[in-house]
């Protein structure tokens, strides 16, 4: 990780000019540069750097800045001036972010449970449990992915997200009819509105809201979407988030008379991971066993 840090001390970085400069920098043969994960769709040196800069990044010492780029934040340069040895998931713990990071990527076993790589196996775990925890791992980065992207794209984007998102989970019936329901932005408190039936007979109405991290929404936006309902004889609602919902806002929802299900942002990238919205399958692992029929 610190080879990828340093990486990003000349400016906003591509992601494959890093690949290209430290395979130089480590003297890597030919061969080692085009050792192939077993998938076979990415490099080994490609995929170590790519989750260097995850790590780096949830640390806070790194920030994605577009499409494939990334450039060093100031705490970054900060640990560079420190002139670290090395850079470890150790070393990173004593960043809260990171902490954090780990904490959601482990199976919620305890507080400080460690992250899981792949290389490392712990004697206390089975390999079925190995692989979930590594999935799991994986699962966490990308949703933080998704919001990141989610945050910094033009707010167009999240409408047509919340479009998609919702014919994934089978809402709306087409995207032309899904599009119009959801683009009544401004319409008296209420973002949208999609159908869950072609007639129009059970309806939902949609509050979006594309917040940055830590900027939780109140028990006041909760009740001016109440009290929106209220005004279309409306009985249920949704209310998306990018950020999250403050303890008063779970509260003030739970004793309300209207359904209203709140979706922030740690849920609405589950969602998208699970419906396919935002991401794809990469690569498919068969986990066999005996067949017990055939040795009969």
């Amino acid at each position: 990780m610190l080879p990828v840090l340093l990486a990003s001390t000349i400016g906003e970085v591509r992601i494959g000019d890093a690949v290209d400069r430290l395979a130089d920098q480590l003297n890597l043969t030919p061969a080692d540069r085009a050792q192939l994960l077993p998938s076979g769709k990415q490099t080994l040196l490609g995929n170590r750097i790519h989750w260097a800069k995850t790590y780096l990044t949830k640390a806070g010492l790194l920030e994605s800045t577009r499409r494939g780029h990334f450039r060093i934040t100031e705490r970054g340069q900060q640990v560079v001036a420190s002139h670290p040895s090395h850079i470890d998931n150790e070393f990173l713990n004593q960043f809260a972010e990171f902490r954090q990071f780990t904490k959601k990527s482990a199976n919620d076993a305890s507080q400080d449970a460690p992250l899981i790589e792949p290389p490392l196996v712990s004697r206390a775990e089975t390999p079925d449990e190995v692989m979930r925890a590594a999935h799991k791992q994986v699962e966490i980065a990308l949703g933080q992915d998704l919001l990141d992207r989610i945050r910094s794209a033009p707010p167009a984007f999240f409408e047509r997200l919340i479009v998609n998102l919702l014919l994934g989970m089978g809402y709306g019936g087409s995207a032309a009819d899904a599009g119009r329901a959801i683009g009544r932005s401004g319409d008296d408190g209420v973002d949208g509105v999609i159908d869950q039936d072609a007639l129009g007979l059970d309806r939902v109405y949609i509050q979006a809201k594309r917040y940055a991290a830590g900027n939780s929404i109140g028990a006041g936006a909760i009740r001016d979407f109440f009290g929106s309902l209220d005004r279309h004889k409306a009985t249920k609602g949704l209310f998306v988030t990018t950020s999250t919902f403050s303890p008063s806002a779970k509260e003030t929802t739970a004793f309300l008379s209207k359904r209203i299900v709140l979706i922030d942002g740690e849920n609405l990238a589950k969602l998208m991971i699970r419906y396919n919205v935002g991401c794809r399958i990469e690569e498919v692992l068969h986990i066999k066993k005996v067949d017990e029929d055939f040795f009969e």
